[in-house]
């Protein structure tokens, strides 16, 4: 099975981190120069580049613009952005830095016209961001869960015309145990729609799996970030 492997880039306060498990308080932080991380990731053979701006995810705005359109402009491959785009007019603002897809995460779940509209308007640039805590969607930063199951949302975004999901287990995220694997195959059976699995990645045998489960891709971050995983051979063994 051919797979991407999607190499985080997380922004906080202009630098590039990782959060265990989404908490703010238990921040690593790897680097000051996120658009340097990113030519690294280029450069190792990512075919895309996955960067959530996680001020703009708690703030409810984007709020890292010049270092992603610095990482934009630093690097030949796409970029996908998650992290507080919660009106048509950022979708607009975020594609004009250079963003090539943008993640609706929150919005996507207290505002399901806005992502009808989005899907009808940007097509495959639009993906959906489902983040599940014990396999409820959760929001504002993982701040707040809800009551809405993972698959029951992915099934009404599915029907508003949402061609690709990125669904992240929060108790998995930045653990480097492994993928909850049986959730993403749910997630992949419940619509027609892509999946892109994040969240718990630490082996290359973990992509192998999420591959024959039918991910069309993975978000790699912690891992490679420790060296848990090389990503030049992560891609080379499912790519």
């Amino acid at each position: 099975e051919i797979m991407l492997v999607i190499p985080a880039i997380d922004l906080r306060a202009g630098r590039c981190v990782r959060l265990f498990q989404g908490d703010y308080n238990q921040e690593t932080v790897f680097s000051d120069e996120p658009a340097e991380v990113a030519r690294r990731w280029a450069t190792a053979g990512a075919s895309w580049l996955h960067v959530v701006d996680l001020d703009g995810a708690k703030a409810g705005q984007p709020a890292n613009l010049e270092v992603i359109a610095a990482i934009c402009a630093g690097v030949d491959v796409p970029v996908e952005l998650g992290g507080g785009i919660r009106s048509l007019e950022i979708v607009q603002q975020v594609f004009s830095l250079g963003v090539k897809r943008a993640i609706l995460g929150t919005v996507a779940l207290e505002n399901p016209d806005l992502v009808h509209d989005a899907v009808k308007r940007w097509g495959e640039a639009i993906a959906i961001g489902i983040d599940a805590r014990n396999g409820m969607v959760a929001t504002w930063g993982w701040s707040q869960t809800s009551t809405t199951p993972a698959v029951e949302l992915a099934r009404k975004l599915a029907d508003l015309g949402a061609a690709r999901f990125i669904y992240t287990d929060i108790n998995r995220d930045g653990t480097l145990t492994e993928p909850n694997f049986e959730a993403i195959r749910q997630m992949v059976q419940a619509t027609p729609a892509k999946v892109i699995a994040s969240g718990g990645v630490a082996r290359i045998e973990h992509l192998r799996r999420l591959a024959e489960i039918g991910a069309e891709g993975a978000i790699v971050g912690k891992a490679i970030y420790t060296g848990d995983v090389d990503l030049g051979a992560a891609i080379a063994a499912v790519g």
